[in-house]
């Protein structure tokens, strides 16, 4: 190698041409986020300063709006206010209110979603459903791929209702529903993810619940990593019943309560498998036995969680006036420019989400053997993502609040990790099930 003209020194043309290559991308990232500047929500969030936080399809950062809204329900509805509060501050009517706010954001027309409990248990409700509007149907299909809760609720519900469960990754189940049609064998319900949640790759919802149709079975569709990071579309795509949380995209809060939608085509036969008296048609007569709302209404259970309720209701104000396709258009150029800066920075990166827009999700999924040490390691250089068994580490990334120059940032924080072997310190050893 030549020296360096000035200083004699055998390494300096390599390290100009890293410089150059770090200068080309911050050039690039103040491009682009420029072109970007209209959806770049950030000052909508409450977030850390010099913190990049890739972990907002685990837990949502904090909307602006949230702490002054929980201030006033502590204060004054519920401090001051007491029980009144569930018919003057709108308590009551809270779960109906919060899931047309959601339904507006998946593409769902009012009177179509509740929110409240978890997600676990709105997928019961949505399978319990599928079984009585398909009760001559013996099939569920499902992913194998999908979320650990999804698959533990598919099989026990299986197991409640006489169900088979077959197993086909998405792409796979248009040829299997079409099999089983043609051997006679009725399908009750496709479920599947609308983003796998290990690799970030996104499935054709609107290709499965046509197969499904098809094959006169109902689509029942996983969002909890899709709604507020992409467009959906339910009543778009007549999708028959819908689940998601409201911790990640929707950034309601740890432990954020869930939503369940049923296509108003459905309602009328709508069995909810856990009656509660917040579904009842006439809740306070206080009956003996159970007569169902009207409505997505009956899809309600018991009394609702409304501090978590309230906080997802406010926190769903920083998605206001704010296009779905147009969120979705800021997520591309983001992760294709987080891949490229990794690809740049990190030689012989695996990145193992679909380089292709159309089946990519809002994450890059980065798989090394030693994983939970890289995020470890990057947590401490304050960028944060997240640790799937075995070897994964999940990149989200939620576009209201994320720059190009986040991505440059978090890509270098990677390659330094790396490249100082601080993944490999004792102290980020995986000692327990605690990501």
């Amino acid at each position: 190698m030549t020296p360096d003209a000035e200083t004699g020194h055998p390494h300096a043309p390599a390290a100009a041409t890293v410089r150059a290559v770090h200068d080309e991308l911050d050039e690039r990232a103040a491009r682009l986020d420029a072109e970007h500047a209209q959806t770049d929500l950030r000052h909508r969030f409450l977030l850390p300063e010099g913190l990049v936080h890739l972990d907002g399809n685990s837990l949502g950062a904090l909307p602006a709006a949230v702490p002054p809204v929980l201030r006033r329900v502590v204060q004054e509805e519920w401090g001051r206010d007491l029980i009144d509060s569930w018919n003057t501050a709108g308590w009551w009517d809270a779960p109906g209110r919060v899931g047309d706010a959601i339904g507006a954001v998946v593409g769902a027309g009012p009177g179509q979603v509740v929110a409240g409990d978890t997600t676990t248990l709105r997928l019961y409700q949505a399978l319990r459903a599928a079984a009585v509007l398909r009760p001559e149907a013996r099939v569920l299909v499902t992913d194998p791929g999908s979320f650990p809760t999804d698959l533990y609720v598919a099989h026990g519900v299986a197991a409640e209702v006489g169900w088979r469960v077959e197993l086909a990754d998405p792409d796979a189940m248009p040829v299997l529903l079409a099999d089983l049609t043609a051997r006679g064998e009725r399908v009750a319900a496709l479920a599947f993810s609308h983003v796998d949640y290990w690799t970030g790759r996104a499935w054709d919802l609107p290709g499965l619940v046509r197969a499904a149709h098809d094959a006169g079975a109902l689509a029942v569709a996983d969002l909890c990593h899709s709604a507020g990071a992409m467009p959906v579309g339910l009543d778009e795509h007549d999708v028959d019943l819908a689940v998601g949380c409201g911790y990640k995209y929707l950034n309601g809060g740890p432990g954020a309560p869930a939503y369940l939608y049923v296509a108003r085509r459905h309602q009328p036969q709508f069995v909810n498998p856990v009656p509660g008296w917040h579904g009842h048609a006439d809740p306070f007569a206080m009956a003996g036995e159970y007569a169902p709302a009207d409505g997505v209404d009956r899809a309600r259970t018991g009394t609702p969680p409304l501090l978590s309720l309230l906080a997802l209701e406010a926190a769903l104000t920083a998605l206001d006036g704010v296009d779905a396709d147009a969120v979705r258009e800021r997520s591309l150029s983001l992760t294709a420019f987080l891949r490229e800066c990794l690809e740049s920075l990190v030689p012989g990166v695996d990145v193992v989400t679909p380089r292709d827009d159309e089946r990519r999700g809002s994450q890059l999924s980065l798989r090394h053997e030693h994983a939970y040490g890289v995020v470890r390691a990057l947590a401490e250089r304050r960028v944060v993502g997240d640790f799937r068994a075995p070897d994964i580490v999940r990149l989200g990334v939620a576009a209201p609040y994320l720059t190009h120059a986040d991505m440059v940032t978090a890509a270098r924080a990677y390659a330094a990790v790396l490249a100082d072997e601080e993944h490999l310190d004792p102290r980020h050893e995986r000692r327990s099930t605690v990501t």
